[in-house]
C-alpha cells in the first residue's frame, strides 16, 4: 500500500501497457476490464486466489466478491474440486473418443435439474444460449426470438443491444426484447412466427404476480417454447436452479458459471423430443464439449454442493451483507439514496439518480472499498469459503465509506474525489430496437 492507503499497482499497470499495444481489448471479459472499475486505484492483474481472497500482480490481498463474475461458487483454490481435477489430469485432458464422465455427468445433472430428459454438455454460457434457440427453431419451424436478460455475444442476441455493428439487419429483426415483470411487454411480441421466449427467471428484481407462471402459460398457448437462461440462477439460488426454487419446468434451460468452481463448462437441458433433433437435423459440437478436467470439476462441485447445501449458506452469507449495508445506509441517511437488492445469494448495491450519476458514487464507493481491501464491483457474488471474518470485515469497510459517500453528496465534490477515470457504463443496457418486429406482426 501506498502511504495515501490506496493500493499500489505499478505491475499492474505495466503488465496494462504491454497489453494495450496489440490486445484490442486488452480484457476478454468486459466485467474483468478497466472500464468496470476506477482506473489508477484499482487492480488490473490478479496472479492468485484462495477461498473467498485475490491477490494482484503487485502482491495487494482483497476480500473478493466478484468471483471471476460468478462461476467461483465453493471458494478460490477448493480442495476437493482441484483433487478432482489433479486426478484426472493424470489420465488425460481431451481424447479421441468419448470420455465416462460424459455419462456420470449427465446422469447426475438428469437426477438434479427438473427438466433435464435431455442433456447437452458444451463449454460457454453463449453457445448453449445459442444451441438452444436453434432447437427452438428446428422444433418449432419458426424464426424469431423473444429475449429479456443477458444471453452472451452471438449474433441473435447481440443484435438487440447497442454494440450490434457486424449484425446484418435481417438477423436482427428476428429478436425482440420485453421487460420482466411486464407480461404485457411479452404478451405484444408473442406473435404466431416466435419460436421461442428466453429469459433470466431473475437478474435481482424478484418475479411479481406470479410472472414466471405467465409468462409459461403465453408460451404454451402460443406454441413457442420457453427456455431459462440459468448463468446466474442455476445451482446458487437452488441445487435445480430457479426451476427448482420457483416450481416451474421449462421446455430448455441452459447453465454454466457456478456448478464446476471456475472450470469452464456449460449445460443444456430439457425436453427429450426437443433435444433429439440435436442427432440429425440440428448441428451442435464442439472438440472441447467432452473435455475431462471440466467434467471432473463439475461432478465435484455439485457433490459438495448437495451434500453440504451450499445454496442456504450462500443466501445466508449474502443476507448479512444484504441486510448490514441497507442498515448502515440508514444509519448515515442514505437510504433513499443508495440500497442493496436482489436475492441473498447475489445482490447489487445501487444508487438513485436523483442525488447524482451513479456512475460516479459507485466509482467513489468502490475507490474507497478498494482502498479498504475489498474488490468491489457492485455486487455481492458471495462464494461457500467466505468467512464471518470477511462479512465483518466487509461492513466495517462500509461503515467508514457510507459517511464519506455522504458526506461528498453534501459538498456534492464527489467527481473530484476520485483518483482515477470512473467506471464506465456496461453494455448491456438493452432497448426496444425491434420496432418493426412488431409492426410486421400488426401488418398480418
Amino acid at each position: 500500500m501506498s502511504n495515501s492507503g490506496y493500493p499500489i499497482i505499478e505491475e499492474s499497470n505495466k503488465l496494462f501497457q504491454r497489453a494495450s499495444k496489440i490486445m484490442f481489448p486488452v480484457t476478454q471479459t468486459m466485467a474483468k476490464g478497466p472500464s468496470q472499475y476506477v482506473n489508477g486505484v484499482a487492480p488490473k492483474y490478479i496472479k492468485r486466489a484462495k477461498d473467498g481472497h485475490v491477490w494482484d500482480v503487485d502482491g495487494n490481498e482483497y476480500i473478493d466478491y466478484n468471483m471471476g463474475i460468478g462461476p467461483i461458487s465453493l471458494g478460490y483454490n477448493y480442495k476437493v474440486v482441484d483433487d478432482a481435477i489433479i486426478a484426472q489430469l493424470k489420465d488425460g485432458i481431451t481424447f479421441s473418443l468419448m470420455h465416462p464422465l460424459e455419462v456420470e455427468l449427465s446422469e447426475l445433472i438428469h437426477e438434479i435439474i427438473p427438466n433435464a430428459e435431455g442433456i447437452r454438455i458444451a463449454k460457454t454460457g453463449a453457445e448453449v444460449c445459442s444451441a438452444a434457440v436453434r432447437a427452438s427453431r428446428a422444433f418449432t419451424g419458426r424464426s424469431k426470438v423473444v429475449c429479456c436478460g443477458y444471453h452472451g455475444w452471438h449474433d441473435w442476441y447481440i443484435g438487440t443491444t447497442s454494440r450490434a455493428e457486424g449484425i446484418p439487419q435481417e438477423v436482427r429483426e428476428l429478436t425482440a426484447t420485453f421487460e420482466y415483470n411486464n407480461i404485457e411487454s411479452l404478451k405484444s411480441k408473442l406473435t404466431e412466427d416466435v419460436a421461442c421466449v428466453i429469459l433470466e427467471p431473475f437478474i435481482f428484481e424478484a418475479p411479481k404476480n406470479d410472472f414466471l407462471r405467465e409468462v409459461q402459460k403465453l408460451c404454451k398457448a402460443n406454441g413457442s417454447l420457453l427456455i431459462f437462461d440459468e448463468m446466474w440462477t442455476g445451482f446458487r439460488v437452488a441445487i435445480g436452479g430457479a426451476q427448482e426454487y420457483f416450481g416451474i419446468t421449462p421446455d430448455l434451460a441452459v447453465y454454466s458459471k457456478a456448478f464446476a468452481n471456475g472450470m469452464p463448462i456449460a449445460l443444456l437441458t430439457g425436453r427429450k423430443d426437443v433435444l433429439q433433433h440435436f442427432e440429425r437435423d440440428v448441428f451442435f459440437y464442439s472438440t472441447f464439449g467432452g473435455e475431462a478436467l471440466s467434467m471432473a470439476a463439475a461432478i465435484a462441485t455439485i457433490n459438495e454442493m448437495r451434500t453440504k447445501n451450499v445454496p442456504q449458506e450462500l443466501a445466508a452469507t449474502g443476507k448479512k451483507l444484504k441486510d448490514g449495508y441497507n442498515a448502515l445506509a440508514a444509519k448515515y441517511e442514505l437510504a433513499s439514496i443508495t440500497a442493496c437488492t436482489g436475492f441473498d445469494c447475489r445482490t447489487i448495491i445501487t444508487f438513485n439518480a436523483s442525488a447524482g450519476d451513479p456512475l460516479i458514487m459507485k466509482s467513489f464507493v468502490q475507490q474507497e472499498m478498494i482502498k479498504r481491501g475489498i474488490l468491489w464491483g457492485g455486487f455481492h457474488n458471495v462464494c461457500f469459503t467466505h468467512t464471518q471474518e470477511d462479512i465483518d470485515m466487509t461492513l466495517k469497510a462500509y461503515d467508514e465509506v457510507l459517511p464519506l459517500l455522504a458526506d461528498g453528496l453534501k459538498k456534492n465534490e464527489l467527481a473530484f474525489l476520485l483518483r482515477g477515470k470512473p467506471v464506465e457504463a456496461v453494455f448491456r443496457k438493452v432497448g426496444d430496437v425491434q420496432k418493426s418486429f412488431n409492426e410486421k406482426a400488426v401488418l398480418k
